[in-house]
């Protein structure tokens, strides 16, 4: 066995900006008399920066394997081992620096440096083993998957191959091997469901429960113990192996990798259809991995990583991922110097279901009491029981012990009296959708609570502004706007109106980060970002149905994006009359941009709750009676024709929204469509999409990234 990276030694011209991780080799004398093992310490010089792999990384790697052969064939080591920083083995892929390659042949040469790198290990003449302490995504999970023994910590809380979420293939052997050690069925489960379930990750007891781990290991005294593991395995223990053999087991028949094919093919297909090119090609290769040899797997994933590489959608991905989620929402823009108040009551006024998801939020990460009200106790105690019951179901789930549980649904109490928002440091209206309502609300507040506590609306649409316009302490009131489901739902919206303090606004950015939101600082405009932009794109959409565009035409034009449902399902699942009502509200303040349907109207006047029905064989269509309430133009449009419409209104509508300073940068807009609207990440964000489509520049004069 030999390798020559000699040949890979270019590819470090194009990562000028890699931070190397480098592989840092020592001796260590194992227990139990089982002789001396060489231990690879990963480590890039950056205690705070995870260890990340690009070239420079994956050569000085494989050297360092490589050299130790020598010593392996003469019987100097009786086994080899990889460790990381502490809580972390690596995050993967260099993908800031990958982003720059341009050329087809510079991504193969850097999958094809991934699987050399790794194959040495796999194919070392004695033991090796990768010590997981924490983080180990990508190619780091991909290194431990080379080695013939696997421990976790297990407190170890990120593991995964999150590449098709991010435009790619788990390319340096992972969908190769992970099926061979776990079986199909599990494989699909890290390969596909997780990656395209908002990028979830596995902790170091779920890696260990589905195979991917053979030792369940102790943080306090994990690099002692993974040492101890190692030297029982080398030495033969015949129990801990039979052990490790059994955890090992699985159903690698015909019949599994047909299911988990079905599977893989059935979440692709739900989660990105065809017009994200990673979780095509994954799957792609995945399905033929059964039929192939290690040596063929490695030249489909090298060709398939090579070409998405250098692909607009690797690059929107990178932009989406790193730019928006992971710099732009930890570092928002508008944040005020001033200092937050602290937060040790909140008060919901409401006790709908919006209400009653608040409430559990604010006691649950808060961990403060916080009390509801509503006009009258039943609807304060159904808003308790869904408390108790959301924090039943954590329970049952084994996310929340039954102490636990019990003092959250403690920490919530309602009332029939606003009085007992007396003490309250933050107060936020969820009642009902009407500007005189909540201004009522909001002077009722004003005699109660103290004259320093922030007085907060989750409005989605009306205005801020008039909202306080005659309180006394106008400069305490923000808007502070969730999304549904509020414990899923990333992003918050924090409006501003000309006369809030940068106190109340302090305080919002500190509980969204208690909260564990996004923030997105706003100024006080009708239906802020996500739904200004939404109720253009639905009432476009509308519009061309209305003048005569066939329903399915109209509807599935914006298929291509690869948005979550289409603007019907959409407007089925929002509600025709809420959509409807903040329609009104968009055209109320923005004039006839925004098309209010008399088709719709009619709907809600008859009590229908949608334009589509289901059929039995999960088709969809319109019953005639809703048809018939219905009236249309004799204007029909393409399915093109809709959909250049469209993109047109939206770059319209972006370009005067950030025209009017609502927030502070396009990268705002896409952020709150991303979070807040699930603008897929593999189209960048909404405004590169428009500029890389030509609309942006056509409309508005000029790209949005100009």
């Amino acid at each position: 066995m030999t390798s020559d990276f000699s040949r890979f030694t270019t590819l470090t011209e194009s990562f000028t900006q890699e931070t190397v991780t480098h592989s840092r080799v020592e001796d260590v004398a194992l227990p139990h008399g089982a002789g001396t093992l060489t231990l690879i310490r990963l480590d890039n010089d950056h205690p705070k920066r995870p260890n990340t792999l690009g070239p420079g990384s994956l050569i000085e790697f494989g050297e360092a394997v490589a050299a130790q052969l020598p010593r392996a064939q003469a019987g100097e080591i009786a086994g080899l081992a990889v460790i990381g920083q502490p809580g972390v083995l690596a995050a993967g892929a260099d993908i800031v620096s990958a982003r720059q390659l341009t050329d087809p042949d510079q991504g193969r040469g850097l999958a094809d440096l991934g699987h050399e790198a790794y194959n040495v290990l796999a194919d070392f003449p004695v033991p090796t083993f990768a010590f997981i302490s924490g983080t180990a995504l990508g190619g780091g999970l991909e290194i431990a998957l080379a080695a013939h023994y696997r421990t976790v910590s297990s407190d170890a809380k990120a593991l995964g191959l999150p590449e098709i979420f991010l435009g790619l293939i788990p390319g340096w052997g992972g969908i190769y091997r992970v099926p061979q050690l776990i079986g199909p069925e599990r494989a699909v489960e890290v390969i596909f469901k997780n990656p395209l379930n908002n990028n979830r990750s596995l902790k170091g007891r779920e890696a260990y429960e589905i195979g991917l781990a053979d030792a369940l290991l102790d943080p306090d005294s994990f690099e002692q113990q993974s040492l101890d593991f190692a030297a029982r395995i080398i030495s033969g223990d015949a129990e801990l192996t039979q052990r490790v053999t059994t955890h090992r087991e699985h159903d690698a028949g015909e019949a599994a990798w047909q299911r988990a094919i079905e599977t893989a093919r059935s979440l692709v297909a739900a989660k990105t259809g065809d017009t994200a090119p990673g979780p095509l090609r994954a799957l792609e290769v995945f399905e033929q991995v059964r039929h192939r040899s290690r040596d063929e797997d490695r030249k489909a994933e090298v060709e398939a990583l090579g070409q998405l590489l250098v692909s607009d959608e690797f690059k929107n991905v990178v932009y989406a991922f790193m730019e928006l989620v992971q710099k732009r929402a930890k570092q928002p823009a508008g944040v005020p110097g001033a200092a937050p108040r602290e937060i040790r009551k909140v008060g919901v006024v409401g006790a709908g279901l919006m209400a009653s998801q608040l409430a559990l939020v604010f006691a649950q990460h808060l961990q403060v009491p916080v009390v509801l009200t509503d006009l009258d106790q039943d609807r304060v105690d159904k808003a308790l029981d869904y408390v108790r019951d959301q924090t039943q179901k954590q329970l049952k789930k084994g996310r929340l012990s039954a102490e636990q549980a019990t003092a959250l649904a403690d920490l919530v109490t309602g009332s029939t009296d606003k009085s007992v928002y007396a003490d309250a440091d933050f107060v936020i209206e969820a009642v009902f959708e009407e500007i005189g309502v909540k201004k009522q609300v909001f002077a009722e507040l004003e005699e109660i609570i103290s004259s320093d506590a922030v007085l907060a609306t989750n409005t989605s649409s009306l205005s801020v502004t008039e909202m306080a316009a005659d309180l006394q302490h106008p400069e305490r009131v923000i808007g502070f706007h969730f999304f549904n489901p509020v414990a899923v739902m990333p992003l918050i919206e924090i409006a501003r109106t000309s006369q809030t303090a940068d106190e109340p606004i302090a305080t919002a950015f500190a509980l969204a980060a208690k909260l564990r939101k996004t923030p997105v600082l706003t100024k006080d405009a009708t239906a802020f970002v996500v739904n200004r932009v939404l109720l253009r794109l639905m009432a476009e959409v509308q519009k061309t149905f209305d003048e005569g565009t066939d329903a399915r035409t109209a509807d599935e034009a914006l298929k291509p994006l690869g948005l979550p449902m289409t603007p019907f399902d959409l407007l089925a699942m929002v509600g025709l009359p809420v959509a409807q009502h903040v329609t009104e509200s968009l055209h109320s303040s923005f004039g006839e941009r925004f098309y209010v349907s008399a088709n719709l109207q009619a709907l809600i006047d008859h009590g229908v709750t949608e334009i589509w029905s289901a059929e039995a064989d999960g088709d969809k269509h319109i019953k005639d009676s809703t048809l018939a309430l219905m009236s249309f133009g004799d204007d029909p449009k393409t399915t093109e024709e809709v959909r250049t419409t469209v993109l047109e209104a939206l770059a319209e509508e972006i370009g005067l929204l950030l025209e009017e300073e609502v927030v502070a940068s396009p990268k705002d807009v896409d952020l709150c469509m991303i979070l807040g609207a699930g603008w897929p990440f593999h189209r960048g964000g909404i405004t590169p999409y428009l500029d890389q489509q030509g609309i942006s520049q056509r409309v508005n004069g000029k790209a949005f990234a100009d």
